[in-house]
């Protein structure tokens, strides 16, 4: 049975396609964006978050973990010695333990995601993957995108483009719409802000257009890394033949405990878009003919 590596499923969320949705989000990711909001789906490993600010020092986690222990009456989290299983989380009475990286099966999420059904059907939502990169666990998306069409529910899928073509042409025949982020058409912005090279990207995305697949673009808006790459991206667009709209998201920085907490360097930008900036960069991309939105 195929399975995969599960970071978090979020409920009732209205910012990851049309209407009401549940979004499934797959641990790794191939981009280390400077300005990820989401860093527990880079590693395609199971994380333990310690919120140092929770803990209680009950000393329950030390009783079953030799990766916890309390010393003076406080609680020391030793990461080196952590397995990654998980049972911690469960009997943490501060929620000061947040544990991403559950191993999961197709069926197991098929039959949670119908629970709210009737959610999907009343408001035009669905289901949507994302991560991290979804498909770099692409059998699974296929497997479990081709269930949820099955029972009838739309269907999206959240991607950098950063993958394989094959792992497109795979999941294709059972995803309504695309989520596709465009972060940056020079290639040197983009390494400089992700870490590789765009090529794959824009290649992956001129095919799934000439397919005639309904995408939708995302921009995240960062000043000083990407701003600056409004007008490509906007011309870049214009030639394409499918996308229902464009979103421009402004950057925030409301990720830097989610580093602390998982013991990863923060390098999250100060500076944050301001309104003009968003709306000047929503102008831009309608002078190309885009249905554009911050």
């Amino acid at each position: 049975m195929t399975t995969a590596i599960i970071s978090d499923i979020k409920r009732f969320s209205v910012h990851d396609g049309d209407g009401i949705r549940t979004t499934v989000f797959l641990k790794g990711c191939p981009l280390n964006c400077v300005w990820c909001h989401n860093p527990e789906g880079i590693s395609p490993k199971p994380q333990l978050a310690y919120y140092k600010d929770k803990c209680l020092s009950c000393g329950e986690c030390a009783d079953i973990c030799s990766a916890h222990s309390l010393s003076g009456g406080l609680h020391l989290y030793d990461r080196e010695k952590c397995i990654g299983c998980g049972r911690c989380e469960k009997i943490c009475l501060g929620n000061a333990l947040k544990f991403y990286g559950r191993r999961t099966d197709v069926d197991s999420l098929v039959t949670l995601l119908l629970e709210d059904k009737d959610f999907y059907d009343n408001s035009g939502g669905g289901v949507t993957v994302s991560g991290g990169e979804p498909l770099m666990q692409a059998d699974f998306c296929t497997e479990l995108l081709k269930k949820l069409k099955e029972n009838a529910i739309h269907t999206a899928v959240d991607t950098c483009g950063c993958v394989s073509k094959e792992a497109f042409v795979k999941v294709i025949p059972y995803t309504d719409i695309f989520l596709f982020d465009v972060k940056a058409i020079s290639e040197e912005v983009h390494l400089y802000c992700t870490g590789l090279s765009n090529r794959i990207i824009l290649e992956n995305l001129r095919y799934i257009d000439r397919l005639g697949i309904q995408t939708e673009i995302r921009i995240p808006y960062v000043p000083d890394y990407n701003s600056g790459e409004i007008e490509k991206i906007g011309m870049f667009l214009s030639k394409l033949n499918c996308i229902t709209k464009v979103k421009v998201l402004p950057y925030h920085n409301f990720a830097g405990s989610k580093y602390q907490s998982l013991g990863m360097k923060n390098r999250l930008p100060e500076k944050l878009p301001s309104d003009e900036d968003i709306t000047s960069a929503v102008n831009i991309l309608i002078s190309y003919g885009l249905n554009a939105q911050g």
